[in-house]
Formats: C-alpha cells, structure tokens, sequence
C-alpha cells in the first residue's frame, strides 16, 4: 500500500512539534492538512484542527508525528492504537528510540519513520534527519517532500548511526547557543558592555555561519583566511588549537549527548 502523507496528526505539540507547524504553515501547507491533538494546548494555529483526546480524533489522518516525551511512550502507546492502524505511517520525534520500538508500539501502522530535526525547522532552516521502516517508495518520496520543506531532509541509511546524528544536527543548536552566550560573556568579562557584546556576539556567529553555508570552501580554509599569520585572530585560534582543545571538548560533548539517546532506547 502507498503511503500518501495527505493529512498530518501531530500528537504532543511542544516546542518542536510546535517548531515544525509553524515551518509547515509558513512553507505554505494547507492547515486544513494538519491537525493536533495536545490536551494541553492552549490553541492552534488558524485552520489547524486542535484535539483534546484521541476519541475526538475523526481518523481522516495518514500520518501521525508523536511529539510528546520518549519516556511517555508506555504510558500513551497504548491509548493511541486506534490512530495508528493500517494506512498510518508513524513518524516519530522520540529520541532514542528505534524503528524497532516504534514498531513494538504500533505494529498496525503501515510504516514508521525517525525524524529529527531542530528548532530552526520554525523558519525552514533545520536539517531533518530521516530513517524509515516499511514505506514503499511513494511513502519515501512523501514523507521526504513533507520533511524537506522545513529545511534540508536527509535519509540514513544506517539506523545505528541516529543517536550520533542527533547529537549533532538535533542538539546542536543547544551547543551553538552557548558558545554565542560564551562568547558575549567573554568579552563582557574582558570590559565590554554586556548587551553590545551580546549584540556582536550574534550578529558575528549569524554572519560567519551565512558565509559559511554560502562558500565553495570549508570553514577551516575560512578560518585561515580570517586569520593573517602573526595577527590578532592567529593569536585567538592558537589558543584553541593548543593540544586540540575544542575538537576535544565538542567531541566529548556529542559523545555524552549519543550516549544519553542509546539510553533513553533502554528506558535511562
């Protein structure tokens, strides 16, 4: 059976299920294609149905994304059979677990799909990570159109990988955030009026990474172009090249954030 992804149920809408309607809704979505069943919602978007309970839910759906927390999922799998029956493709922002939970939890569903994404899905920026069980190639062709949109969709292949991907491309912003705040704070530290080295701070990190994104070289060649032997930004960068320091450190941070995800498949 092809799994047409025409109507979305988003179950549990946070801030990132809340996240990904607005990048839907913004790129241009029909509302009346989306709808959310969140009792704790305090509205919905115009045009987007908003649910309280899974009995009001009238099943004109195809595919659901489960938006609530990946240790609810005992507690609310069971409640939520009857929207993820035979036609339903299950996609999932549960992190850490896998094809094969999802599956255990709703073994009527036509097919389930891994999503990942980050809160820049709000403005059609995210990169949205995708793994899948059971589609047919017009599933994948829908599920990945419906994603792409809300940024750039990519499908792994290698479902072992996810956690490790997730803690880069999902968690990321996190690290990024706080470099930024680091970086303002430093400089505030250093003697800077706090708000105009926040300022700078962000309009530095939103301007390196726009030409970044838009080069046709790598951001360690951009690194030393910023950087003229014996000057001011060399003298910086030497300090976090010494012994690889922030290699280091990102890559014990990522580590420690995979390693929660493999937790989490295991109920940690």
């Amino acid at each position: 059976m092809a799994q047409t992804f025409q109507h979305l149920l988003i179950i549990g809408c946070g801030n990132m299920g809340g996240a990904m309607l607005a990048g839907w809704l913004a790129a241009g979505v029909d509302p009346a294609r989306l709808s959310v069943l969140d009792p704790a919602l305090a509205e919905a978007p115009a045009g987007v149905a908003l649910y309280r309970a899974a009995a009001e839910v009238p099943g004109t759906h195809d595919a659901v994304l489960l938006g609530f927390k990946p240790q609810q999922l005992g507690q609310l799998g069971p409640g939520l059979q009857g929207l993820t029956g035979a036609g339903v493709t299950v996609c999932s922002l549960l992190a850490g677990i896998t094809l094969a939970q999802l599956a255990a939890a709703f073994p009527a569903a036509s097919a389930h799909v891994r999503v990942m994404p980050n809160l820049a899905a709000r403005i059609n920026k995210s990169p949205v990570i995708l793994a899948q069980a059971g589609l047919d190639d017009a599933g994948r062709a829908g599920v990945f159109a419906r994603f792409d949109v809300l940024g750039t969709a990519v499908w792994l292949g290698d479902e072992a990988q996810f956690d490790l991907v997730t803690a880069l491309a999902g968690s990321g912003p996190g690290f990024v955030y706080r470099f930024i705040n680091a970086l303002a704070g430093a400089a505030a530290d250093l003697g800077l009026a706090p708000d105009m080295a926040a300022s700078l701070a962000l309009a530095t990190v939103e301007g390196a990474a726009a030409l970044a994104a838009a080069s046709d070289v790598g951001p360690a060649t951009l690194a030393d172009r910023v950087a003229s032997p014996g000057g001011m930004t060399r003298e910086g960068l030497n300090v976090l090249d010494e012994g690889a320091a922030l290699r280091c450190l990102l890559t014990e941070t990522l580590a420690a954030t995979a390693a929660k995800g493999a937790a989490l498949s295991k109920g940690g």
